[in-house]
């Protein structure tokens, strides 16, 4: 039987897809585009210096507080090959208005599980974090219905 249940989780983790990065908006594309989405530089952070043997286990460093750029209503923030990576998500302005007063509404909540896809964590302005339990909390006040097939 463990066999069984050890073969049934290797087969789901086979066909899983593979996370792929957020797209960015080619520059070309930034003046037409509704969505645009670009790379955010990181701030500089402290600087390590020549390390030596350390007896002691070492804990990563705090990551910086995630900002929000002023024209952007979404920064999505993902881990690829231990480096950070910052997107900013802006929207058309009339649709950024939109997600201001309704986050719950599609295009919004299109772009927010366009960046999850992609294994990023999706943060507001004041670098607050939108989890699938305030995604919930979106649902229920739009009173959405999910049909999931098996």
């Amino acid at each position: 039987m463990k066999r069984v249940a050890f073969l049934t989780a290797v087969i789901v983790a086979a066909c899983a897809a593979p996370r792929e990065p957020i797209p960015i908006t080619p520059t070309a594309d930034v003046s037409s585009a509704p969505v645009v989405r670009r790379a955010v530089e990181p701030a500089p952070g402290p600087v390590a210096p020549a390390s030596v043997a350390i007896a002691k286990p070492v804990r990563p460093a705090p990551q910086p507080p995630v900002v929000v750029p002023a024209a952007s209503q979404y920064v999505c923030v993902a881990h690829v090959g231990g480096e950070r990576r910052q997107t900013a998500i802006e929207f058309v302005p009339k649709v950024a208005e939109l997600c201001r007063k309704h986050p719950e509404m599609g295009p919004c909540q299109y772009e927010r599980n366009i960046c999850r896809r992609s294994g990023g964590r999706v943060y507001a302005d004041g670098g607050v974090e939108i989890t699938l339990a305030k995604e919930a909390e979106y649902d229920r006040k739009v009173m959405r219905v999910r049909l999931k097939s098996n």
